[in-house]
């Protein structure tokens, strides 16, 4: 693709950068930022740059959070002994967009996936381990995604929880076979929150 400005250029390269964002894409948006005035533009950036150097992880359950602590883990009408155990951000968003669940999360920063080269030591499972050893949970619900990576972590969970009192749950598999979580609609979503399952480490 020839350009008649190298500035554009070069601004339709960072925003390719952009998960599913094409050099065509990226360039119509740089256009679109051409047109606006310098104040809506200055704005833009200041409010990217903001995030990126402001934006904490929860201290509780890795969230991501404007402060130390969420607003989930930090509402007194949570129920503290419940919690849902979650790949990411996105998946928190979906489930809390259900209505269905009123417990905490912990946010585990993705899941186990050799092919990929992220393991056990990656994610947050030594702070649910000290979480659950520390007391006052009795439910912990697997809700991660219904892959072979998915049932891999949730067996690796299982073994170092297996000595705990809590009680294991999985969300029923109204999530279709390969699904992430976010992409499944809510009333589906919520249905196999309440429908949860006692986990069991077999096929």
């Amino acid at each position: 693709m020839l350009y008649s400005s190298r500035l554009l250029e070069n601004a339709v390269n960072e925003l390719s950068r952009l998960p599913g964002i094409g050099k065509k894409t990226a360039l119509r948006l740089a256009l679109y930022l051409i047109r606006q005035d310098s104040m809506a533009v200055e704005s833009f950036c200041q409010s990217i740059l903001k995030m990126k150097n402001e934006i904490k992880r929860c201290t509780q359950c890795h969230n991501i959070s404007d402060t130390e602590i969420c607003d989930i883990c930090g509402n007194l009408k949570r129920d503290k002994s419940m919690v849902c155990v979650v790949q990411d951000i996105r998946d928190v968003m979906a489930i809390e967009n259900t209505g269905q669940y009123q417990g905490v999360y912990h946010v585990l920063g993705g899941i186990i996936s050799p092919i990929e080269g992220i393991g056990p030591d990656d994610l947050t499972i030594i702070s649910l381990i000290d979480k659950v050893t520390a007391g006052g949970i009795k439910e912990v619900i697997f809700a991660l995604p219904a892959t072979v990576e998915g049932d891999t972590t949730n067996f690796y969970l299982s073994r170092k929880l297996k000595e705990s009192e809590v009680m294991i749950s999985v969300i029923a598999r109204g999530v279709a076979i390969g699904d992430d979580i976010e992409y499944a609609d809510e009333i589906t979503l919520g249905r196999s929150i309440l429908n949860r399952v006692p986990f069991t480490s077999g096929p």
